[in-house]
């Protein structure tokens, strides 16, 4: 069981990451945290916009208080739904849009989380996933 993603492995996934970011071309702003949302490691590519500095960190950080990807938030917190205006709580820390991404142990508990600003959504989302992907390898090990 892995009590907490260390730095030498925030590393590895922001480095996946990363080389799928360049891959499509788009600067990114990598973050991943502890299962608290605490900052392990954060990763600014050159020409990453400033504000992906804070919508990465709060998206891993989102994704780690809720314990679910931060695209999971959007129906939920639309207007008229159980969830509406969540993203203005916890001093604006939440995230209702994808890119962020909870990392589990092989028991299912979340040890950290990865969050991705840079792109359009779905860009954020594909090299989040890049990352978590990279993850359960390592996991897997």
């Amino acid at each position: 069981m892995v009590q907490s993603i260390t730095l030498d492995t925030a590393k590895v996934l922001i480095d996946a990451a990363e080389q799928k970011a360049e891959e499509i071309d788009n600067p990114m702003v990598i973050t991943v945290t502890n299962s608290e949302g605490n900052l392990i490691a954060q990763h600014r590519m050159d020409d990453a916009w400033l504000a992906s500095v804070s919508i990465s960190r709060n998206k891993a950080y989102t994704s780690a208080a809720l314990d679910m990807p931060t695209h999971e938030l959007a129906e939920p917190s639309e207007p008229g739904n159980s969830l509406y205006g969540l993203q203005t709580t916890d001093e604006g820390r939440i995230v209702i849009f994808g890119g962020g991404y909870p990392l589990a142990d092989e028991e299912g508990d979340i040890v950290g989380a990865l969050g991705v600003s840079g792109g359009a959504v779905e860009q954020d989302m594909e090299v989040a996933q890049v990352g978590v992907s990279r993850w359960e390898e390592i996991r897997g090990e």
